[in-house]
């Protein structure tokens, strides 16, 4: 369980540091350890809350003991309602629940080291420039980046199909597995392109200097370390499905 003593960020650059820490581990739960996550919320179990940490780790666990807890609680009982709803409506139920528990406690936190109104008003805009869970979840981040970039959509496939050597599988990587050499022109323009592509995982944008992966089924793109896919064993998948797709064709 998370000990709020334990770890008090007093600026609202530790704050924040502290929410994406938190929103990254949520999302590891409901994206690339789904499966995990859907295995631990057992409706057969007592009320069960999903925790983040501030080190990118997630857990499923019993609430707090102590009344008032130490920093603000979870919603509670999510593996109730894991069998009375399709999979998908479940988990953006829990990510609409857990969007709400970040800015709760992130504002817990400027309220108890004493935020002015610029500091919460700057804090707020940090974490508002970040997809929320929700949007991660159900992919809406993705179609809000295509919305925004709709001037560059027309050269993305360019951009997308530039992987030398593998003209039969365009889509499927990205800029960052070219070698070196390439002139820098194209990552800057690359770079320009996909600025607004966010990862599926974890809702980070797109950077040319990392190796990212397309998943055929459902198009979103990935950080090859949120997937745990390597360029080297990128080369050997022909047809590339995200945690979340593979999870939906294996349960019924």
């Amino acid at each position: 369980m998370d000990g709020g003593g334990q770890y008090n960020p007093r600026t609202v650059e530790e704050v924040f540091r502290d929410f994406k820490g938190r929103r990254a581990g949520m999302i590891k739960a409901l994206t690339t350890d789904v499966e995990e996550f859907y295995q631990q919320c057992d409706p057969d179990k007592e009320n069960l809350c999903l925790y983040g940490f501030p080190n990118e780790l997630w857990e499923v666990n019993l609430p707090a003991e102590e009344v008032p807890p130490e920093l603000p609680e979870p919603a509670l009982g999510i593996n109730f309602a894991r069998d009375g709803m399709q999979e998908k409506d479940w988990l953006s139920l829990v990510a609409v629940h857990s969007d709400a528990w970040l800015l709760a406690v992130a504002f817990y936190f400027g309220a108890r080291f004493g935020f002015d109104k610029a500091d919460r008003k700057r804090l707020f805009s940090m974490i508002n420039d970040l997809p929320t869970i929700f949007e991660v979840v159900t992919g809406n981040a993705k179609k809000q980046a295509k919305e925004k970039s709709s001037v560059s959509n027309h050269s993305s496939n360019k951009s997308k199909s530039s992987s030398k050597g593998r003209g039969s599988e365009p889509g499927k990587f990205s800029k960052g597995m070219q070698p070196k050499d390439d002139d820098e022109g194209l990552d800057e323009e690359d770079e320009e392109e996909h600025g607004d592509t966010l990862c599926g995982a974890c809702g980070e944008n797109y950077a040319s200097d990392e190796f990212w992966i397309c998943c055929d089924i459902c198009e979103k793109w990935f950080h090859g370390k949120c997937v745990k896919i390597t360029p080297a064993r990128a080369e050997h998948i022909k047809q590339y499905k995200c945690p979340s797709c593979s999870n939906k064709r294996a349960r019924p």
